[in-house]
């Protein structure tokens, strides 16, 4: 099967022009969970070629609710190579890469950023996720065609009306934002360019039922364990290729 057979529907809407951009964009994603899957399944289904996932995750069977290439199959695989496999299944002449890595100060120099046009961030890890921030801003000041856009938290939101995207520094009501922040402010070290995230404004509903694992809350090395559900974390990962693709039918235009 051609690739043009594949992406029919996406080329009646972007046109030729378009889908060619489109196919020749690079994309380095971090974070494969709830969030980060469902952007690299969109992204790849409308047409992108180039992608790179960071995960150093494994499939565990409390990811089945809600991320993409989990399912009682996968539980026990590298979560990156489990979506590569998926989105290979969609479109085989796309180059996937698959880094099963932790993003750090460390090892920001592993992943090469300068050589992306799109960095996005689905991370739950605050210090990473604030060293990935300030890292990917000096990029995008650096460098003007590389754009970089970010998760915040959606975790304990049922209602998929109250998502929505704006400037980092905008968001009211999230608590990862806030933690975020608040990290930037006490180390007097903050990112040197806009980005955009995507967030929700549906104030946090608590936990209800019983929970399996680590309680810590935000801090500078986890995430505090919440329920969330997949129509959440789905609209959140596709809004952020939604961001993607967007910008690049507004450079074909």
């Amino acid at each position: 099967m051609e690739e043009k057979e594949l992406f029919n529907r996406s080329q009646r809407l972007l046109g030729t022009e378009g889908m060619e951009n489109l196919s020749q964009k690079r994309v380095i994603l971090f974070g494969v969970g709830g969030v980060g899957s469902w952007c690299a399944e969109s992204l790849v289904r409308t047409g992108l070629k180039h992608l790179t996932i960071v995960d150093s995750d494994y499939v565990c069977v409390t990811n089945c609710n809600r991320q993409l290439m989990a399912t009682t199959k996968t539980i026990g695989q590298v979560k990156v190579e489990a979506l590569k496999n998926r989105l290979l299944e969609i479109n085989p002449q796309a180059e996937i890469t698959a880094l099963q890595k932790v993003y750090t100060k460390e090892t920001a120099e592993e992943f090469h950023l300068e050589t992306y046009d799109y960095i996005i961030d689905a991370i739950d890890s605050l210090k990473d996720k604030a060293d990935l921030i300030l890292h990917a801003c000096q990029m995008a000041r650096e460098r003007k065609n590389v754009t970089f856009l970010s998760s915040m938290g959606a975790a304990l939101r049922v209602d998929p009306t109250k998502v929505r995207v704006d400037e980092f520094w905008n968001i009211k009501g999230d608590a990862l934002a806030r933690a975020l922040r608040n990290r930037f402010k006490r180390n007097k070290e903050f990112p040197a360019h806009k980005f955009k995230c995507v967030y929700s404004e549906e104030t946090p509903l608590e936990n209800k039922g019983t929970v399996i694992g680590d309680q810590s809350q935000w801090s500078d090395t986890k995430a505090q364990i919440n329920g969330s559900l997949s129509h959440i974390t789905g609209i959140f990962g596709m809004t952020l290729a939604g961001l993607v693709i967007k910008d690049i039918v507004t450079q074909t235009a």
